[in-house]
């Protein structure tokens, strides 16, 4: 049994806390958890699954899932079990990883601040459209004509009762 899983199982154990216990709270098979005690990573199923095998073991032991999790990686590198397909997913979270890890503001970032500023511009663009067409319909006279409302301010008004057609 390697270090990883000697510690693991220690963890537990001085939790008291029973395999079947972890088995019946997440549902994951007690011969994954044995496997994952003896650091027989081969017996795992591989992939993202081995990850999340770690996590749900170490939240119910009362360990850091995130500490555990890269303990893990480690010792399944270095124990050359490692599977072909294993090693590709591990190469492209390594990859991922890295791009998230960029100095300064992140391509979202950037990318929203460029969303945010084209979306100023529309509108500083369609107000002075606005502004100039609301001016050149008041200097035509459509919009705002005073003889007009002069006009309509001395007819006599309808009368105010309705009118009969008998």
């Amino acid at each position: 049994m390697g270090e990883f899983g000697k510690e693991l199982q220690s963890e537990r154990v001085n939790r008291g806390i029973e395999i079947e216990q972890i088995s019946d709270s997440t549902k994951i098979s007690s011969r994954y958890l044995t496997a994952l005690e003896e650091d027989q990573f081969e017996q795992l199923p591989g992939g993202v699954f081995n990850k999340g095998i770690v996590r749900s073991y170490a939240r119910i032991v009362g360990l850091d899932e995130d500490f555990w999790v890269s303990r893990y990686m480690e010792a399944y590198q270095q124990s050359g079990q490692l599977k072909t397909d294993d090693a590709d997913w591990i190469a492209f979270a390594e990859n991922v990883s890295k791009n998230r890890q960029t100095d300064g503001e992140k391509p979202d970032q950037r990318l929203r601040w460029a969303g945010v500023a084209a979306l100023l511009l529309l509108l500083v663009g369609l107000g002075w459209f606005v502004w100039k067409y609301v001016r050149g319909r008041i200097e035509e006279g459509i919009l705002y004509r005073p003889q007009a409302i002069t006009a309509m301010a001395s007819r006599p008004s309808l009368p105010s009762q309705p009118v009969n057609p008998h």
